[in-house]
């Protein structure tokens, strides 16, 4: 089953029609009261002998008014991390809506409509909180090298073979289930999801972060062969830190030479730096094609920086 199955894809962080549009600014309070202190008007109230003074006078108080006046800012979205099994079970429910409801993904059923899987227990699960309603709109879920230690093993391992990247394991976190509910997929639930797993990185001294993200076999995989033989050199990871398919992708059965674009969630993760670690894998249950993706926070390309840190 793949871990990423391209919840993503309705929108492209990195493609400009995404980026905030300038808004038109308001005239403030504080500007209406400069137009009623006019010069005219000032020296009406006044008097000529005091109009300045009294123009000076409001000048130097006009920060203060626009203080006053201000509306404080609220941020969009809370950035939290599950402390419980009931938060825990809203990522659930909202992996559960995106994967199986909306994307027709193969899950075990359950009666609370939650996607579960053994791994969940071992994770650290990242929660973006629309802040009117407080509902859950976006989420993924880390495995730390800790309790990829007592697990056994990652989630990877059941479609690769990483025994490449073994040396790697003490110092990188898995990546996976990522999904963003379909009213709040905009440019700010990536952020907010982003600047969380920045933090945690940062916060737990974690270097590498590994997973899988999938392309689409709607075309029957032509598509995601095509896209695998495009990528550039400098694209993939050094040949030491390659992992390979357990059911790999036929790709000498396919049109592999069509002009494609990356996924969204591919294509922001190769902008930021990250390396494709494998040809693409077959994930019969979502019918995807799945590649390994690395990240290391050294790698981070310093243009996009502030898209992955906030900075």
């Amino acid at each position: 089953m793949s871990d990423i199955p391209n919840p993503l894809a309705a929108f492209d962080l990195f493609n400009s029609r995404f980026e905030a549009k300038p808004k038109k600014i308001k005239k403030s309070k504080t500007e209406a009261i400069k137009k009623l202190f006019s010069k005219k008007i000032a020296k009406k109230l006044f008097g000529k002998k005091f109009a300045t003074k009294a123009r000076a006078e409001l000048r130097a108080i006009e920060p203060v008014v626009e203080k006053a006046i201000a509306k404080p800012k609220r941020p969009a979205f809370q950035i939290t991390w599950a402390s419980s099994a009931s938060e825990i079970k809203e990522a659930q429910r909202l992996r559960y809506k995106v994967f199986a409801e909306e994307m027709g993904a193969k899950l075990p059923s359950n009666p609370e409509n939650l996607d579960i899987d053994e791994f969940d227990a071992y994770c650290d699960h990242l929660l973006i909180r629309d802040q009117e309603s407080l509902r859950v709109v976006g989420t993924y879920r880390v495995l730390p090298p800790h309790k990829a230690l007592e697990i056994g093993r990652l989630y990877s391992d059941s479609e690769f073979d990483l025994s490449r990247l073994d040396h790697l394991r003490p110092k990188l976190v898995e990546l996976g289930r990522s999904c963003v509910h379909e009213d709040f997929r905009s440019g700010a639930v990536i952020m907010a999801l982003w600047s969380g797993l920045a933090q945690y990185m940062l916060k737990h001294d974690y270097e590498i972060m590994l997973g899988c993200a999938s392309i689409p076999m709607g075309d029957g995989g032509h598509f995601a062969a095509s896209l695998y033989n495009s990528l550039s050199n400098d694209q993939m990871a050094p040949v030491e830190n390659h992992a390979f398919p357990r059911l790999p992708l036929p790709l000498e059965r396919l049109n592999g030479g069509l002009a494609v674009e990356p996924p969204p969630l591919i294509k922001g993760y190769l902008k930021l730096g990250a390396k494709i670690c494998s040809a693409p894998a077959w994930d019969p249950d979502f019918n995807t094609a799945d590649v390994l993706t690395m990240l290391r926070l050294s790698d981070i390309n310093p243009r996009y920086a502030k898209h992955f840190f906030g900075q």
